[in-house]
């Protein structure tokens, strides 16, 4: 039966074909004709749906609820205007799509545009019959392929006529409305005026803000939210109410602000006032609210002590304190007044005073965390004070953001400073304070400063205080006699203060020398009584000053020659270790520490005269010097090479700066040898350079090679012109010298890995010295130059202390075992050669001995931070770069 349908139903298929051949498409050609209704309403309203959008959006998200009325109200008429403007320009650009252009666009998606071979009529051969069944046959092609199409996608794309995206911004205000506002508010739009839940737009209406001071740190609050008749608000928090409709409809009643006299009408549409008591705080009128008003008090701020006045080891005062308010601590003041009643007003203080203000200082405040509570410390240096270490009253107060202040908190005691020790040093110290009490007691001082140098060969080390004591007491005399004025005052007693610090410090660069000052400081100390703390800060300084005497014996038993006629002698000499000395140190600061004085003096006098007699030790002769000497020696030749790069690098970088000068000839830039322009070595400086012959060249490189056993300086040619390449290029040389140094040291162990690691970083800073130098940045070539030497002078130090470690272990650091008492006679403590020096080389005045090295060496460095400080004169700067050069 179904092979009978088939003709029948292709019949009549046909037949429909005929009398409506799209009738197939009405379905795709409905909607399609739809799609273009909505690409041209998208493409003619989208101003008036962005415009809708937006404003819901706003809605939603509580615009309304901080916006004033009649900000509300403007915005509203702004919208209702945009949206009509947007209706009306859309309506008359919006045309009807027409089934004739659904048609054609349904058409434009197939192949070949069948609906329109559809449509069409055989205008040639329609008599003759092969014509035409070509044709139907045709018609029915496109008829099966027309019947395939489907409606498009309407094209709603409209970026050419909205290239701001402000259609999409209106969609993410609506829906971030809807997902996070509160929409249901959407209905209370026509309610706009804040405080009037039934008045709606016609009657009166209020609003209000409770601001509390900014400094409490709390929240506004907004009176119309308020549903709790009793209000807790801070004192001084501002309250501001406006009042709409007309003027009487709404009245205001409060007695929270305490005002008086002539006071604005209750009936005004502004008012603002500040709460400084509790009360009552009413609106009357349509809508109105009543309020009991309590008052949160602030309180003042307190401040208490929490301790003593103390002497920390730096010399400075530290004294702890604690302070606290309600909303926190933003100031304060120290004030420091002396206690004239607790004064011993004797000798130089019997003089009535000049007048002297007290101290004042800002009350340290917390820099971090939460400074409603906590605690702090002062930490004040008043030793050069005039009332250093006398009785006076300290008075702390706080204050907080309303401008309270505390009770001051007050406490009696010293004014804790550093004291001096040493005999002189302190009668200096002395007669400055009694200068700085009175101007009146000039003669007198000048009278005991007259006693105290009339035997300076008793109380003088060295000559060059007793000539500074002399100028002071010359220009006093003077000034005494001329009348002395506060400036002159003020002179004379900093000279007075710079005198007594160095005879107190003495001369850090002569190690033995300090390290006696040392000793002589810790045992008046303990004579006088001095507190715990200053006795911890002496017995620090002695540790530190011991050291730096053993390492002041091992440089000088590196550089002195074997003395074989004084080896006998030593003998009987008394040989102490590092380990010894510790030891004793310890016993020394434990009997200190029981208070067992006397016996901790009588322990100290034994230290200085095992000290005195300390024999430093030898190995075996004969054998050279050890793996580890040498290693000492080559870091010490890279050391002074590197000072040469940095120093010729600077020479370069002045050079940048003055571009009128040739390179190589700035007058401050004179070198040790008469020429101009070259690094610390001066034989590789520029090419030959101005004011040298090659031939000079040549006879200094040299002579400077004799001077080290005969080997060229690291990152120096072996022609006689080291260094004439480029500076990056010299650096480099000496990087990998430095490199072979790291990897060929002999020792192990902590110390060892310690020495290493200093050198890997001496070499990270001389690889970015290289790097800085190719690009040309001087300046920062020379900071890591400068990096690098401190490296290096690290790894020095390490391997020192490594080398000590295997000797003390009774094995060289080369491997060779400890020799016999007395050859280890000739060793210094760390174990190192000394050249054989006898027990006499201390006293020794030749160039080589150490004390003359280590004071040429501290004056070098003194020169050097001089040449670098920018405040100084150009002269004199350029006096002190050419004493560099030339030494």
């Amino acid at each position: 039966m179904s092979e009978q349908k088939t003709p029948d139903r292709s019949r009549a298929d046909g037949a429909a074909r005929a009398t409506n051949p799209l009738a197939p498409l009405s379905r795709a050609l409905l909607l399609t004709r739809l799609g273009l209704v909505s690409e041209r309403l998208w493409r003619c309203f989208w101003p008036l749906a962005t415009i809708l959008f937006l404003a819901a959006g706003l809605v939603f998200l509580g615009i309304l609820d901080w916006m004033l009325l009649e900000a509300a109200w403007a915005l509203a008429v702004l919208v209702v205007v945009g949206a009509a403007a947007a209706l009306l320009w859309g309506a008359i650009r919006f045309r009807w799509p027409s089934r004739q252009e659904a048609l054609i666009r349904l058409d434009e998606t197939l192949p070949g545009r069948p609906i329109a071979a559809i449509l069409d009529t055989q205008v040639s051969g329609a008599q003759d019959s092969a014509s035409v069944v070509l044709w139907q046959a045709h018609q029915d092609r496109m008829a099966a392929r027309a019947a395939q199409a489907e409606a498009p996608a309407p094209n709603l794309r409209i970026a050419d006529r909205d290239p701001y995206a402000l259609r999409y911004v209106a969609l993410l205000v609506l829906v971030t409305g809807l997902l996070f506002g509160t929409a249901w508010r959407a209905g209370t739009v026509a309610d706009l005026m804040p405080g009037s839940g039934t008045a709606g737009l016609t009657g009166p209406t209020w609003e209000g803000w409770v601001e509390p001071p900014r400094y409490t740190g709390l929240p506004t609050l907004y009176l119309g939210d308020m549903s709790d008749d009793t209000l807790r608000v801070p004192e001084n928090s501002r309250i501001t109410l406006r009042f709409y409709g007309d003027v009487g409809d709404l009245t205001l009643a409060e007695t929270v602000s305490g005002r008086t006299g002539e006071l604005p009408s209750a009936s005004t549409p502004e008012q603002s006032f500040s709460v400084m008591q509790a009360g009552d705080l009413t609106i009357h009128g349509t809508g109105g609210r009543s309020w009991s008003v309590e008052v949160i008090r602030d309180t003042p701020p307190r401040v208490s002590l929490a301790g003593e006045p103390d002497l920390s080891a730096d010399g400075t005062l530290t004294l702890p304190f604690s302070a606290s308010d309600d909303y926190g601590v933003v100031g304060g003041t120290v004030t420091i007044s002396l206690d004239e009643e607790a004064l011993d007003r004797r000798y130089g203080l019997a003089t009535p005073p000049d007048a002297r203000a007290p101290i004042e200082l800002p009350l340290p405040l917390s820099l971090t965390g939460d400074r409603r509570l906590f605690s702090e410390v002062l930490e004040e240096e008043f030793s050069a004070h005039p009332w250093a270490n006398m009785p006076v009253t300290y008075s702390f107060r706080a204050d907080d953001a309303a401008g309270q202040h505390s009770q001051p908190a007050t406490l009696q005691g010293p004014l804790t400073a550093r004291r001096f020790f040493d005999p002189m040093a302190a009668a200096l110290i002395e007669q400055r304070r009694d200068l700085l009490w009175a101007r009146a007691n000039g003669p007198r001082v000048a009278q005991i400063l007259r006693t105290l140098s009339h035997r300076p060969e008793d109380v003088f080390p060295d000559m060059g205080n007793y000539l500074q004591l002399r100028t002071i007491l010359k220009r006093l005399e003077a000034y005494n006699t001329a009348g002395l004025s506060p400036e002159h005052q003020e002179e004379v007693a900093t000279a007075l203060w710079d005198l007594a610090l160095q005879l107190e410090e003495g001369d850090v660069g002569d190690a033995l020398e300090r390290m006696r000052q040392a000793q002589e400081r810790l045992s008046q100390a303990m004579r006088d009584g001095a507190s715990d703390e200053e006795i911890a800060r002496l017995m620090q300084e002695l540790r530190e000053a011991t050291q730096d005497y053993m390492r002041q014996l091992s440089r000088q038993a590196q550089q002195q020659n074997e003395d074989e006629d004084g080896s006998e002698s030593r003998d009987n000499a008394i040989q102490l270790s590092q380990q010894d000395l510790q030891s004793m140190m310890d016993r020394i600061q434990e009997l200190m520490e029981q208070g067992r004085m006397a016996e901790a003096e009588q322990a100290l006098r034994e230290f200085q005269q095992m000290m005195e007699n300390m024999q430093v030790t030898q190995g075996e002769g004969g054998q050279g010097d050890s793996p580890g000497q040498q290693a000492m020696d080559g870091l010490a030749d890279t050391l002074r090479e590197q000072q040469g790069l940095s120093d010729q690098a600077f020479r370069d970088l002045q050079e940048q700066f003055n571009p009128n000068a040739q390179r190589g000839e700035s007058r401050g830039n004179e070198g040790r040898d008469g020429g101009l322009g070259r690094g610390q070595s001066h034989e590789g400086g520029g090419e030959g350079g101005e004011g040298e012959s090659p031939g000079q060249q040549g006879g200094q490189q040299q002579g400077q090679q004799q001077g080290n056993g005969g080997q060229p300086q690291t990152g120096q040619s072996q022609d006689g012109q080291g260094g004439t390449g480029d500076l990056a290029q010299r650096q480099q040389t000496l990087r990998n010298e430095l490199q072979r140094q790291r990897d060929g040291l002999p020792l192990g162990g902590p110390e060892g890995e310690a020495a290493r690691d200093s050198l890997d970083q001496a070499g990270r800073a001389m690889e970015g010295a290289e790097d800085a130098l190719r690009d040309g940045d001087y300046a920062e070539a020379i900071d890591r130059q400068s990096e690098a030497m401190e490296a290096l002078r690290d790894g020095m130090r390490a391997l020192g202390e490594a080398m000590a470690e295997q000797q003390q272990q009774g094995q060289q650091p080369g491997g060779q075992q400890g020799q016999s008492n007395r050859q280890g006679n000739a060793l210094d403590p760390l174990g190192r050669d000394r050249g054989g020096q006898g027990s006499d080389y201390l006293s020794r005045d030749s160039i080589g001995d150490g004390q003359a090295y280590r004071r040429a060496w501290d004056l070098l460095e003194e020169i050097r931070r001089r040449a670098g400080e920018r405040e100084r004169s150009e002269s004199e700067r350029n006096y002190l770069q050419r004493l560099l050069d030339r030494f």
